[in-house]
């Protein structure tokens, strides 16, 4: 019997790198996202094959059912690798797919470019949990770790507050529709780098003064989320970027890239290589493909509402 998931992709608005220890987030699900199809397969294995939104194959492989029931812990961060661990994890919390069955064909297909970093991960440890029934926000801690925002996004159908409270995921669907909506815009950069300078200054740093950090940014996510004036929503990104900045000892993304935009660019995520938030008066495609970067999404183009 065939049988077809789907999750959302993700953004992460404000509460970057403090969302592991408490503090409160705003994010957003996109309207882009992953599709999961299972039908039966033979010889106690696993043949697998995934598909970019652009329809070529990505990935393709078997997998042994003695492999996912017998994983043990590689070097290799492979996307096999990384695979196996989770059906491995997901195997854990329920058994019975693997003893129960002969064999599955697993397609995956995103809607997005995997380059985006719109949630290739989540959205598939979100789709394996809703195969398996079994909790996602757990698969993803044993298998692949995080926050858990991603999952709460691939599971959300509107804006979300997310919070981590003693180490459960605490969400909060939300209603962000303000009128100002049509002067935001997101641009992916494609300067994909790793985070882990900033993640080693966010966790040098964060101690110093972690309560305080929260709390002004917690306060400042309540008064992005309620700004009633596109003018007031521009500041307090704008403050929420300073922030950040500070904490992380690390430029701000417009200061790097776009110091002559008139405008407001924030980073978002892991202040990586993926997208930016933008706000604009007017559509800001020239600036920024005059720039060399050629995707952008105007907010209701990529944002579920």
């Amino acid at each position: 019997m065939k049988k077809t998931f789907y999750s959302n992709g993700k953004l992460l608005i404000t509460g970057e790198y403090l969302v592991l220890d408490g503090a409160k987030a705003f994010a957003l699900p996109t309207k882009l996202g992953q599709n999961l199809t299972i039908e039966d397969g033979k010889n106690q294995e696993i043949q697998w094959k995934s598909y970019d939104a652009d329809g070529t194959v990505w990935f393709e492989d078997t997998i042994t059912f003695t492999e996912i029931t017998h994983f043990a812990v590689q070097e290799s961060d492979s996307i096999r690798n990384t695979l196996i661990r989770i059906l491995h994890h997901a195997y854990l919390q329920n058994p019975d797919f693997i003893h129960t069955s002969v064999g599955y064909q697993v397609h995956t297909q995103l809607t997005f470019s995997r380059k985006w970093g719109l949630g290739t991960s989540s959205t598939l440890i979100n789709n394996i949990a809703q195969w398996l029934r079994i909790d996602a926000f757990e698969l993803l801690n044993s298998s692949f770790g995080g926050s858990g925002y991603d999952i709460a996004c691939a599971q959300n159908d509107s804006a979300i507050i997310y919070k981590l409270e003693n180490g459960k995921p605490l969400v909060e669907p939300i209603n962000f529709n303000p009128e100002y909506t049509n002067q935001i815009y997101f641009v992916y950069l494609n300067r994909k780098q790793s985070s882990k300078t900033a993640i080693a200054n966010y966790n040098n740093n964060k101690n110093q003064n972690l309560e305080n950090s929260i709390s002004k940014i917690n306060s400042i996510t309540e008064e992005i989320i309620y700004a009633t004036s596109v003018d007031y929503f521009r500041n307090t990104l704008e403050r929420h970027e300073t922030k950040m900045s500070h904490l992380l000892e690390t430029c701000t993304v417009k200061e790097l890239l776009f110091p002559d935009f008139k405008g407001t660019v924030k980073s978002l995520g892991a202040w990586g290589g993926d997208f930016v938030m933008v706000v604009s008066d007017k559509n800001p495609a020239d600036y920024f493909f005059e720039k060399g970067f050629s995707v952008l999404f105007p907010y209701e183009e990529l944002i579920l509402t």
